[in-house]
């Protein structure tokens, strides 16, 4: 048997095998790919932020004051990625941390003054980089789009609970 042959035989039938284009969870990544590329350009670029140090800064300018755990899960990052993200910002000055006084070992990050400045910048134009890119759609088609995602998103967690 040739080798052409051999591959030909190993071929799944067009109608078992996976169509990566069209698969759900491809098309996803793909797009949060494309979007995320997007709108780190607005924060690698010009203010030299990695895209877990502005999802951290992000979550701070939402939530005040968090620990690294409420971090990590408010933002659904691995704990070390959060680490690292802490430990740059507070380099760059742009987060100030405290320790809890009655357990040493909690503590909680804020942004610093210069952190709230970079990230007030930030922030209009993210949001109007998303503006542009959900342009594409009706009121009527984002309001079900955020449904949809919503529901997605909780049929995800049903199957997670289930293992």
């Amino acid at each position: 048997m040739t080798l052409a042959e051999s591959s030909q035989k190993a071929a799944l039938e067009p109608s078992d095998a996976l169509q990566l284009s069209d698969f759900f969870p491809y098309r996803l990544a793909m797009l949060n790919s494309s979007v995320s590329e997007v709108i780190a350009q607005l924060y690698s670029g010009r203010f030299d932020l990695s895209p877990q140090e502005w999802r951290v800064m992000a979550a701070l300018g939402e939530n005040a004051q968090m620990s690294a755990k409420e971090i990590a899960k408010f933002t659904s990052m691995e704990k070390m990625q959060v680490s690292r993200a802490i430990s740059a910002l507070k380099q760059s000055g742009l987060l100030c941390q405290k320790t809890d006084s009655n357990d040493r070992r909690f503590s909680s990050v804020s942004l610093s003054e210069q952190g709230k400045q970079i990230y007030l910048k930030i922030v209009p134009l993210v949001t109007a980089r998303e503006r542009y890119l959900l342009s594409v759609l009706t009121d009527e088609e984002l309001q079900l789009f955020n449904q949809c995602v919503d529901r997605i998103a909780q049929q995800a967690e049903t199957l997670k609970q289930l293992g």
